[in-house]
Formats: structure tokens, sequence, C-alpha cells
């Protein structure tokens, strides 16, 4: 009797749990269907701000000029921004699992940042780090030029000879760039390896694919355009010349396990195996892209250790460039110190986008602490007049990505357990701060 009765209110108990749990959960599909139908409401007020996008066709908001011209309606869609958020801070109270947890937090800032969004369209003014705080859930740290001259300074033993050593480095590099016609089979080498590597570690969909192609007149070196079923399309800039140290680092990045290996699987595990419809739109100004570039770019050290890549470089893409590659060790030793040198972009950043200093001391500032050539430091400040304080995403990113990973590895840093947080960061919902 006893024990039919703790049976009984067992069961009754369970079934009440799951009742929960089920409203909750469709709470939280609606709550992701509404914030999918605000970020492309908020898209079609600002071009470029969704980056792909495929859910529901009919969910797409088109407006004529006509309902254009009536203005921008701040309030309103600022007042769903708040409506969303209020209601998931009340899901995040009840019973969750931890995949769930990570969901509503999700779902949370990245309302949050479309909220700035609007914010930003309706006429407000962030100053460089209020604005990656409230797009990218992250404020990025200050770094002084002195760091920067040291890096410079120890780049001298690989960069011999007289005049500065920008122009040193330019002479180097000029020795190193790529044809123009033969880019595409230097880029398609350096990607069928990246694919390679990356699944040896990582299961794809097997109708997995992408397409590269090859643009001008963009302020970005590369973009993958994610097009929704397993399936991308990447495009590769050439209004600048690519040196031998670019293709692999964009295949990497664009594709495999960057972008193109990103998006597929949240496509795949979240999308369509449970159904979460937030993950079919992107909205580019959102804590998502620091994940993103962040678990690009560690990729790239993440499928080649420095002697892989230097070697497959030398042996293989140098080649197939028609270059020499009795460059290919010291290039390799000088790019590895030119990384030390990514936050200066920030600091130039900084001070361009809060007014406090002009267009041409941040090109000089880039020429003399980022080693950049004249026509890359104007290309890196049209970058930033279209996407103001986006670059973080990069260096910033890959530094929590890298942390994060070795902090939960902890006594394992073995490259398996590496590669397996790293998927489980690409395939679940994750946002910066929940990353530290």
């Amino acid at each position: 009797m006893k024990k039919s009765f703790f049976i009984f209110f067992a069961l009754a108990a369970f079934l009440s749990t799951a009742g929960f749990s089920a409203k909750q959960n469709n709470l939280l599909d609606r709550l992701a269907e509404d914030y999918v139908k605000l970020a492309l409401a908020v898209g079609a007020y600002s071009p470029g701000y969704i980056d792909a996008y495929y859910g529901p066709p009919d969910w797409v908001v088109k407006h004529d000029d006509s309902v254009l011209r009536r203005g921008f309606p701040a309030a309103e869609l600022r007042k769903k921004a708040n409506g969303i958020i209020k209601n998931l801070d009340t899901a995040a109270s009840g019973h969750l699992s931890a995949l769930e947890k990570l969901r509503v937090d999700f779902l949370r800032k990245q309302t949050m940042a479309i909220r700035a969004e609007i914010d930003v369209l309706g006429g407000k003014k962030f100053v460089f780090d209020m604005e990656t705080k409230a797009f990218y859930d992250v404020v990025a740290p200050v770094h002084k030029r002195e760091e920067f001259e040291k890096t410079i300074a120890a780049l001298e033993a690989d960069l011999p000879g007289t005049g500065s050593i920008q122009e040193r480095l330019a002479a180097l590099r000029s020795k190193l760039i790529i044809p123009a016609d033969k880019l595409p089979i230097v880029f398609n080498a350096a990607i069928a390896e990246c694919r390679r590597r990356t699944l040896a570690h990582i299961e794809l969909p097997k109708n997995e694919n992408f397409q590269a192609e090859y643009v001008k007149d963009k302020p970005w070196g590369a973009y993958n355009w994610y097009q929704g079923n397993a399936y991308s399309l990447i495009e590769v800039n050439t209004d600048l010349p690519m040196d031998i140290s670019g293709p692999l680092r964009l295949a990497a990045h664009e594709g495999y396990p960057g972008h193109h290996v990103y998006n597929v699987l949240l496509e795949q595990k979240l999308v369509k195996e449970r159904g979460w419809i937030e993950f079919t739109v992107y909205p580019l100004f959102s804590p998502q892209s620091l994940i993103a570039e962040g678990t690009a770019d560690y990729g790239v050290e993440l499928i080649f250790s420095d002697e892989e890549k230097m070697k497959f470089e030398k042996e293989v893409l140098y080649p197939l460039a028609g270059l020499d590659p009795r460059h290919a060790a010291r290039y390799a030793r000088v790019q590895k110190l030119i990384s030390g040198l990514r936050y200066a972009e920030n600091e130039a950043a900084r001070g361009y986008l809060d007014g406090k200093i002009s267009k041409k001391d941040a090109i000089a500032w880039l020429i003399c602490y980022a080693l950049e050539s004249p026509a890359r430091a104007a290309k890196s400040i049209d970058f930033w007049n279209q996407y103001r304080s986006y670059l973080i995403n990069y260096n910033l990113g890959q530094d929590i990505i890298r942390n994060y990973i070795e902090k939960t590895a902890g006594a394992d840093q073995s490259l398996k357990r590496k590669w397996q947080i790293f998927y489980d960061i690409l395939s679940t919902p994750r946002t910066p701060s929940g990353l530290k």
C-alpha cells in the first residue's frame, strides 16, 4: 500500500514537472519566434544587418519607400524588445535543463543587442566601449603603445637591412604576393586541406558544401554568406594583393572549421534536431558575432600547429603560387610576431570612432604600430566606417575562445580534448560572457 502510494506520488510529480517543462518550452519557442521577427523587422531598416536567414520566407519584412519615408518606428520596436527580454527573465527562473539555460541566455543577450541597434537607428550614439558591451557582450581591454613597440623591436632580427621596419616588411611581402591568376588554385588547395583536417574531428552532414567567388570593392577581406541547408557562399575580396599567409587563414576562418562549420552545426543540431527557430537568423551586430569570429580565428591554430602550417605552406602553397619556398620559415616567424600586434587596430579604432583622432592619425597609427601598408590601413578605416567596433570580435573573440577552451580542458590539454570543447561551443547556444 505504501509502495503504491509512493509510486503514485512520484508519477504525479513527474507528470507535473513534465507539464511545466512543456509549457516552458512552448514559451521559449514563442519568444524565439518573436525574436526572429524582431530581428527581421529591424533588418528592413538597416541594410547588411541580417547576415543570414533561412527561416520561413513569409516572415521577411519588406518596406517600400513610402513606409521608409515615414521614419523608423524606434519606440514600437524597442517596446517589443523589452517585452521579449522581460518574458525571458521570467522563463529563466523556471525549471530548465542546462542546454535550455544556455538558450535563454543566448536569446536574452541577442535581444539586448537588437535593442541597441534599435537605439542606434533611432539616433543614439554609443562610445566605443559602450557599443562593444551593448552589441557584443564584452568590453575590449586597453593596450598601451609600449606593448606594440616591444613586439616590433623583436621583429628586427627577421627583418634585417636598411630603411624603416615597415619598409623592410613591405619588401619581404612583395616577394610573397600570390599572382592573381594563381589565387583560386592556391585558395582551393588551402580550403581542401582545412576541410580534410576538420572532418577528422567533426562529423558534418553529407550534403554540406560551399562555393568560392572572387570579388572587388568590399571593405572586408573575405565573407561567408550562409545560405542554409549546409551551404555557404564564400567571397574573397581581391582589392588588395594577397600574400602567401592569406589562403590558409581565410580558408580556416571562412570555411573549415570556421564560419561554414559553425553555421552548419547550428542548423543541424539546433534548428533541425531541436526546432529552435532563433538560429535561422543571424543579426550581425550581436554577441553571436564574437562567438563566430572568435571560433573562426581560433580554428586556424586548432587545425595547424605552427610547424604544420609552415610545412604545408612551404611544400604545397608556395609551389602552387610560383613563390620561392626558401622564404617560408622566416616569413612564418615574422607572421607569428606580427600576430602580437592584433590589438593595435583596436586602439586606433577606439580613438577614431570616438572622435579623438582623425582619419590621417588613425592611418599613421596603423602603419606605425600594426605595421599595415598605407593601402591596407585605409581599407581598415573603410571597415570601421561601415562596421564600427565589430573588429574586436576577431582578436578579443579569439582570446576568449582560446582561454575558455584551455581553462575547460584543465589538465588534459590534448588536441582531442580541445576539439571536443570547440565542437561543443559551435553546436550549442553560447554568449561571450558565458565563456568567462
